[in-house]
């Protein structure tokens, strides 16, 4: 029995860890790769989609060799702007400039003309990349929420585990997981959310951000199994509700969060009054004139 119930917890480590990867790479904050190949050689760099909280302008960074140069054209996002050209200066091997700071949850869309031998290269990219930018998020505040969620989806998983094999111990992994969440989500979180990007919380009701909604949905889902955990069908509800958590991180991670309205000055959040956002501007391809 002791050798199952350690397995169960290296299984739980291993998924969550798996599902919360997932989730890092595939988030529209994950800097965008890139892979070409000029004269039978191949090369791959990123562009960002995120200040990291950074203060002052954000440095585009690209390595490659000489023989490279590129220009990155940009404008503020969502707009119909005219775009800028700025040129990549050379230092050694790499080819860099600068974005210019925005405020929190602003944000500009951007592209390379990348150019071997003065011939262009086509990255075969039809949308631009978006970066958005967040205020500076201190120590304190990041690491015990990130650690904390990082627990509760642990947590979660063993839930499920126990829950799966009729293990008594899934009810109080439950309720250590509603705790977890509650203090990484709903007070760290809302802490972290506010140096980011000025706000408290933009989830349901004050708003439609995705990553409030679904660990609100979590909780809710959890809750419903910790309060009818004594009933006949309890032990389904916790299983259940470990696989809302398992679902909520294969959301990508600030899929739809808080953006800046350039023209009134405001934050939005929310897929509705992003899409009404999109709606306004248009379709967001690569073109400038």
């Amino acid at each position: 029995m002791k050798l199952k119930k350690v397995l169960f917890w290296v299984l739980a480590v291993i998924i969550s860890m798996a599902a919360m990867f997932y989730q890092r790479m595939t988030g529209p904050t994950y800097p965008k790769k890139y892979e070409i190949s000029y004269q039978n050689e191949e090369y791959s760099f990123t562009l960002p989609r995120s200040n990291n909280g950074r203060p002052g302008d954000y440095p585009v960074e690209i390595q490659l060799p000489d023989a490279f140069s590129a220009n990155l054209v940009w404008r503020l996002f969502p707009t119909d702007n005219s775009w800028d050209t700025l040129e990549m200066e050379r230092q050694g091997d790499l080819l860099s400039t600068s974005l210019s700071h925005q405020p929190p949850a602003g944000k500009i869309e951007y592209h390379l003309e990348l150019m071997a031998d003065d011939k262009p290269i086509d990255l075969l990219e039809d949308e631009n990349v978006v970066i958005r930018f967040r205020g500076d998020v201190p120590a304190w505040a990041l690491i015990p929420h990130v650690l904390m969620m990082i627990l509760t989806v642990i947590w979660s998983m063993a839930t499920i585990l126990f829950a799966l094999a009729n293990m008594p111990e899934y009810k109080r992994y439950t309720g250590i997981t509603i705790i977890l969440l509650l203090i990484g989500g709903f007070i760290l979180g809302p802490i972290v959310q506010k140096y980011s990007f000025g706000q408290l919380w933009t989830g349901w009701p004050l708003g439609e951000d995705l990553t409030d909604n679904k660990v609100l949905f979590a909780l809710i889902a959890f809750l419903v199994a910790w309060f009818l955990r004594k009933k006949s069908y309890g032990r389904w509800l916790s299983i259940g509700a470990a696989l809302v958590m398992l679902a909520v991180y294969l959301i990508p991670h600030s899929m739809n969060g808080s953006e800046l309205d350039p023209e009134s000055g405001e934050v939005v959040t929310g897929s509705l009054l992003l899409l009404l956002t999109r709606f306004r501007t248009g379709v967001r391809i690569k073109h400038h004139m």
